[in-house]
């Protein structure tokens, strides 16, 4: 059974840190590439980082150097070291599989809940 359950949210001042977690349940999120995703309002979903299971990874342009997103040796759990947040970060994170790559893919079905990330003075 499909789950993903993310966590590590919260309000956060532009500068700061915040490392979110996703729980994953379900061999195809141990097999395929992982992607942190996030949705401000009223924009679109957007693909933020992305690791394979041998631990390649691919940024956004605007969160490189200051994202890092990572994945456990068994897949079941996958971070997203976010540094720096500026206020233009705040959104919606979710994490789930990445079906294509980086700059083509399209959407899963099933998504978790996601965490609020909100970065403000």
């Amino acid at each position: 059974q499909m789950q993903l359950v993310e966590s590590g949210g919260g309000l956060v001042q532009p500068g700061g840190s915040l490392r979110l977690s996703c729980a994953t349940s379900g061999s195809i999120y141990r097999i395929n590439p992982m992607g942190w995703f996030r949705q401000a309002p009223g924009k679109q979903r957007e693909l933020v980082a992305l690791v394979t299971n041998g631990g390649n990874t691919q940024y956004l342009e605007s969160v490189l150097g200051r994202f890092t997103i990572s994945r456990d040796n068994a897949g079941n759990t996958v971070h997203l070291q976010m540094n720096s947040l500026k206020p233009e970060d705040t959104a919606v994170y979710f994490c789930n599989a990445v079906w294509g790559d980086f700059q083509h893919h399209y959407e899963p079905d099933y998504w978790g809940q996601g965490t609020q990330v909100t970065v403000s003075s």
